[in-house]
């Protein structure tokens, strides 16, 4: 099973509502985790509206600890209770960390009406009182303890019953500049597919190709770099970002995509790499020579991404 971790921002969401015929068809193998960030809501309702329609499980976090929801829990209840009130195929989800309480998670818990399927928690600090997550089990069980590995310890998640555990590693190599990745062209990005099962875990969690790291805004780049996974000969997954080369200012920004996406082009001639819905649309963009604007390549980037999880599960 693959949990996509994603933010609440507008290409994220926008990325799962254009993948939502795969997930529906790929139920058994793939369930996306929801953190909202903004205090506007239609980009996620509308997303919740499509998952419902096509009955795909999802995990909606409560208590968000980036964007402009910290803290406002009631806000997010009140926002969203109405549209989970018919639908149950989605769990409530918590992050467990340092600057949280837990006993707002079940604070929050009783609040919601809605049936739901249980709950998951996302471990970003090693409990050393575990009893208040009893206390949530008594409304509903647990189906997801999403251990985060960089913020725990390889034994804190002995903890849990192992058909719940889900291990969370960002596998996304950030550097401080886009033109960074000059020197790094192409990397190893993740096995974590191929051994999670073996490993005694029921599923595994990234932030797939974006990082953990949160910015509330975009900026001008000197460079435009597309990040792309493909898999090798072995099936373990790589990246390789195509990095424009004119980098010297933020102008012509059109033009620096252009630099990047024919470096795509001619490497996609020489290498076999799964087809995506996202890769298509990347095909067509350089053909057209039509540049949709940074947000845009993020999206595609996710959604060439989960879809070829999705082909090796």
């Amino acid at each position: 099973m693959y949990l996509p971790l994603l933010r609440g921002k507008q290409f994220e969401l926008l990325a799962l509502r254009e993948l939502s015929q795969l997930l529906s068809e790929n139920q058994s193998k793939i369930s996306p985790i929801i953190e909202p960030v903004r205090d506007a809501f239609p980009n996620l309702l509308r997303l919740i509206e499509v998952f419902k329609e096509k009955g795909i499980n999802f995990n909606l976090v409560f208590n968000p600890i980036v964007g402009q929801l910290i803290g406002k829990h009631n806000e997010i209840l009140d926002a969203l209770a109405s549209q989970l009130e018919d639908y149950s195929n989605y769990q409530v989800s918590f992050y467990i960390n340092e600057s949280n309480s837990t006993k707002d998670a079940l604070r929050i818990a009783k609040k919601i009406k809605s049936r739901f399927s249980g709950f998951t928690f996302i471990h970003k600090f090693a409990l050393d009182d575990l009893s208040i997550l009893n206390e949530l089990d008594d409304l509903n069980n647990t189906i997801y303890n999403v251990v985060d590995f960089s913020h725990t310890s390889r034994r804190y998640h002995r903890n849990f019953q192992s058909g719940t555990l889900v291990s969370l590693e960002d596998q996304f190599t950030i550097l401080q500049k886009n033109m960074d990745y000059l020197q790094n062209e192409d990397e190893l990005f993740t096995e974590e597919h191929l051994h999670f099962g073996n490993e005694g875990f029921v599923g595994f969690s990234d932030y797939l190709t974006i990082g953990e790291g949160y910015s509330e805004t975009g900026f001008l780049p000197y460079a435009v770099v597309i990040h792309l996974t493909y898999s090798d000969e072995q099936n373990r997954i790589r990246i390789h970002h195509f990095v424009s080369d004119s980098n010297d200012d933020t102008s012509d920004i059109a033009g620096k995509f252009a630099e990047a996406i024919e470096k795509m082009h001619n490497w996609l001639s020489n290498h076999r790499v799964q087809e995506t819905i996202a890769l298509n649309e990347f095909r067509a963009l350089y053909r057209d020579e039509h540049f949709p604007g940074l947000g845009y390549l993020k999206k595609l980037s996710i959604m060439h991404h989960i879809e070829l999880i999705l082909s090796l599960l």
